[in-house]
């Protein structure tokens, strides 16, 4: 292996040697990347055994696999099978290799002395072997259509979508994954704003934004580098999916994904998810690929303002028959490729079921933001609400924060301020605040605060007004179809405050209807109980 990306499509393939102590797997790094850190740190997680390339070049093998056709694999023993690692042979690398050729299909890395090195091409779809008859037609006839192990995986996680959305913290609220490749034409090096700018522009209660980066990203940038120059938008709730298993995850739970000329957003489309393009043109993507023609189906947003825009689009474009190209016998892939390389082993395959694991659910929290600008529209007992950024450029009503995690500057700005009750009981010796006692000191500490708020669960705020005094508020949950879903207990707060504003001479109970972008919730307020005044925060 020479990357991150090889690595992994290796490990989507090696089950099929599950349960067979006659086989025994090693790795070794084919010298000459410039991505192989993270590859040497994906290593080091998944607890592989490996060996160095001058042992590996000393030893004797049964079987050679890889998954990029670059490095001086031919000097290994054994019969050698050669995988893509990625959604087919979508893009050329003016730097690397022969100008205009595809990237994977190019004779300088497939021949060695005029003759193909490989022995075996797994191929994911006949439009492959196509394409490697016309670049290399001397390694055609030892190829075939396998399937993509990784599309399997990705099929197989699909009953698990609910599972991921729970622990990405989605809820009812859309999530949109952006997808981008590496290199000068990607998403990420020409647009490196636009998850802040969809941030600011997409109300946070409705939108989810997370982005997927190609592992060489990762290996050429690294992830501190990557966190500094993203902060932003992860202060604003990004999701960033680590390079190994959990995009796929993303790509699972997501209802729509914006992509450049990477050819993830393939196994996108063959889930079924909308894509929407954001590829600002280049030499690398190849005329008449699978991801090229997935381009030309999909709306195309040129700002973060489209957005909206585009995904009214996506809904009368079908792009699964772009992935159809790029994918075939869906479901099959490890049973193939356990006949084909037992095959050449010339042992008898194991007789055991044999299906693509799923994928894990994600473990990538996003940070929760401390602080928004908040628009409210008050309609007798209803209340819209949006929130966004405090650096948005969309016209608000006010400014919410969290005490005192938020920061001095928006702390002392901020109309409404919240504190969340501790999840830990509190240690000897320690001073808490109760709920009432919290929300009395903050309206006394911060002059420009006009509602106080102690969060003491996710359906049960204490909410003191300057001028309304001490409320206790319940929240309802949403129901839609036998399934429950929550508001931000933040975002009430705000709608609260909205309403109490424009309501001077209200009289408790009050039952008011908080719209929070996908979801409305009832909101019931009632003179403060004694329990929450005591609560301990």
């Amino acid at each position: 292996m020479r990357s991150a990306g090889a690595l992994h499509r290796l490990l989507d393939v090696l089950p099929v040697f599950d349960g067979d102590s006659r086989v025994t797997v090693r790795f070794t790094l084919t010298p000459g990347s410039h991505f192989d850190v993270e590859a040497l740190t994906a290593l080091e997680h998944s607890g592989a055994r490996t060996v160095t390339w001058e042992e590996a070049l000393r030893s004797k093998h049964d079987l050679v696999l890889a998954a990029s056709p670059k490095g001086e694999l031919g000097l290994l023993s054994g019969l050698r099978v050669l995988l893509p690692h990625g959604a087919g042979f979508n893009k050329t690398i003016d730097t690397d290799g022969s100008p205009g050729i595809p990237s994977g299909l190019d004779p300088h890395y497939l021949l060695s002395d005029g003759e193909p090195w490989a022995d075996f091409h797994a191929l994911a779809h006949e439009e492959q072997l196509v394409r490697l008859t016309h670049y290399c037609p001397s390694a055609s006839d030892r190829a075939a259509v396998v399937g993509d192990p990784t599309l399997d995986r990705l099929l197989a996680s699909v009953p698990h979508r609910d599972e991921f959305r729970n622990a990405l913290g989605t809820g009812a609220r859309q999530l949109v994954v952006l997808t981008s490749t590496w290199g000068p034409e990607s998403l990420l090096s020409r647009r490196p704003t636009l998850a802040a700018d969809l941030s600011r522009t997409l109300p946070h209660d409705a939108f989810q934004i997370a982005l997927v980066l190609h592992p060489n990203e990762y290996s050429r940038t690294g992830r501190f580098d990557l966190s500094r120059q993203l902060a932003p938008a992860l202060a604003a709730g990004l999701v960033l999916a680590r390079p190994y298993e959990e995009w796929a995850a993303l790509l699972v739970a997501a209802e729509a994904v914006v992509t450049d000329h990477g050819s993830t957003a393939l196994y996108a489309a063959a889930l079924g998810r909308p894509v929407i393009g954001a590829y600002d043109g280049g030499h690398e993507l190849i005329p008449g690929s699978p991801m090229a023609r997935l381009l030309d189906a999909a709306p195309r947003l040129s700002s973060a303002s489209g957005l909206e825009e585009a995904l009214l689009a996506t809904r009368t474009v079908d792009t699964r028959g772009p992935a159809a190209d790029a994918f075939a016998e869906q479901g099959q892939s490890l049973w193939l490729l356990r006949q084909q390389l037992y095959g050449m082993l010339a042992l008898r395959p194991q007789s055991t079921p044999l299906d693509a694991p799923a994928f894990p659910r994600p473990d990538s929290a996003p940070l929760r933001p401390t602080a928004f600008a908040v628009r409210a529209r008050v309609s007798g007992d209803r209340i819209a609400l949006q929130r966004f950024p405090p650096d948005t450029q969309e016209p608000v009503h006010h400014l919410a924060a969290e005490h005192p995690t938020a920061g001095p500057r928006h702390v002392q700005s901020a109309a409404v301020l919240w504190r969340r009750a501790g999840d830990a009981a509190p240690g000897p010796y320690s001073v808490v605040w109760t709920a009432a006692g919290w929300t009395a000191h903050a309206l006394a500490e911060a002059q420009v605060c006009r509602t106080a708020a102690a969060i003491l669960t996710p359906r049960r705020c204490l909410v003191r007004h300057r001028t309304a005094g001490l409320i206790s508020v319940r929240v309802e949950p949403h129901r839609d179809g036998g399934q429950l879903s929550q508001a931000d207990p933040t975002a009430v707060v705000s709608a609260v405050h909205a309403w109490l504003n424009s309501h001077p001479g209200w009289s408790s109970p009050v039952s008011l209807l908080c719209h929070t972008g996908p979801i409305t919730v009832a909101v019931h307020l009632t003179p403060a109980h004694t329990d929450d005044l005591d609560y301990e925060l």
